[in-house]
């Protein structure tokens, strides 16, 4: 696979709560010059890139980092984000409504926000970190059923990442129009590859343009 090929997937990504402007217009300098899938960013950066880049596709992140923000608060986000420019929401699931067993609750939430974002892209962030592999399958199921675009590994704030366990484990049980996501941990150019080489259409990572422009 080419270096064009594995940043056609990525989605650039900064969301350290203290990013600057200048490190934000780095990102977006860089994803237009290497071609990434997306530029993703903090919702309060929406608006300034939209302008500042047009034709540039910009993911932001809702509910985040911990998901337990009521329903009608993401939904809130979410139409605010698609207003300032956005065409891809990457929202968290309400992590304690998982490990209470309440996946009707979580599916009505997806099904809530994909709803508010039309026609744009939403993927879901299930914090595997947190979750036993029962509690992912039922999710799985939960993201196709609610009509989902993506399922998505972490948040990248958790205690763990994206593993190529949980990949397969997506692969087995999501709808066959649910998409993958991979993010939290990619360090590597060949952790990279190996992602999109296991069906990852998207895998987020700050650190992919660093390492193949070196």
């Amino acid at each position: 696979m080419t270096n064009e090929e594995m940043l056609s997937h990525v989605d650039h990504t900064l969301l350290k709560p203290f990013a600057k402007w200048e490190d934000i217009i780095k990102l977006c300098n860089e994803a237009v010059e290497f071609k990434c899938a997306s530029v993703c960013i903090p919702p309060c950066y929406i608006a300034r890139v939209h302008k500042k880049y047009p034709s540039l596709n910009i993911c932001t992140v809702v509910g985040f980092p911990l998901g337990y923000s009521v329903t009608e608060s993401k939904i809130a986000e979410t139409k605010k984000a698609i207003t300032d420019g956005a065409s891809e929401i990457d929202m968290v699931v309400n992590i304690s409504d998982v490990k209470n067993g309440d996946y009707d609750k979580v599916e009505e939430e997806i099904k809530a926000l994909k709803a508010a974002c039309g026609g744009k892209i939403l993927k879901v962030i299930i914090e595997t970190c947190y979750l036993t592999d029962d509690e992912k399958i039922a999710i799985c199921k939960a993201v196709t059923n609610a009509g989902a675009d993506f399922i998505k590994t972490s948040t990248g704030f958790g205690t763990d990442g994206a593993t190529f366990e949980d990949i397969e484990l997506f692969k087995k049980h999501i709808g066959p129009n649910v998409r993958m996501k991979a993010a939290g941990g990619v360090s590597t150019l060949e952790d990279l590859e190996k992602f999109i080489g296991l069906g990852c259409d998207r895998v987020g990572t700050s650190r992919a343009v660093g390492l193949i422009s070196k």
